[in-house]
């Protein structure tokens, strides 16, 4: 088995990534993007100039991904915000502990000061776990704030760490 590696993406990349968005986003239960979100809409969102995107890449096949942004403007520009999705074939592989620990370093190396994930869907309990135990604490409770397409209205989580 070869070694995870985690790199920028490139535009030969978007078939992979879609692969992987695509699934997420027609879940509607993780992300608050359009379920009906086409192809070039999901790509030109995840790869947007906004953001630095990266793959994970095992034996040249890609399992998850993630990006990095600044979360606001001015003031507010020290602080990060990160996305992340791995291939379903891929989950509970520690993919996305990866991404972020790799999200975590390259966003100190960019001088950040702190990431913020500002919509995490609480029934994502993985995810919530997952960033639990890289250090971010819950530091805010949006009620009601996500439509679940099985579960109805629940919370987001505002989650944050230091950097």
């Amino acid at each position: 088995m070869s070694a995870l590696l985690i790199r920028p993406a490139v535009p030969a990349d978007a078939p992979a990534l879609w692969t992987i968005l695509e699934p997420v986003i027609r879940a509607g239960d993780t992300y608050a993007l359009d379920r009906d979100m086409g192809q070039a809409e999901a790509l030109a969102y995840w790869l947007g100039p906004d953001k630095e995107t990266f793959v994970a890449e095992e034996g040249g096949r890609v399992l998850g991904t993630c990006y990095i942004r600044a979360n606001g403007a001015g003031g507010g520009r020290h602080v990060c915000n990160c996305g992340f999705m791995t291939a379903a074939a891929a989950a509970g592989r520690g993919i996305a502990r990866a991404l972020c620990a790799h999200a975590l370093e390259h966003a100190r190396a960019r001088g950040f000061r702190a990431m913020q994930f500002n919509f995490v869907v609480s029934t994502n309990e993985r995810a919530v776990a997952l960033w639990l135990s890289m250090g971010f604490e819950e530091v805010g409770r949006l009620p009601g704030a996500f439509r679940h397409p099985v579960h109805g209205d629940v919370d987001a989580l505002v989650m944050f760490r230091a950097l």
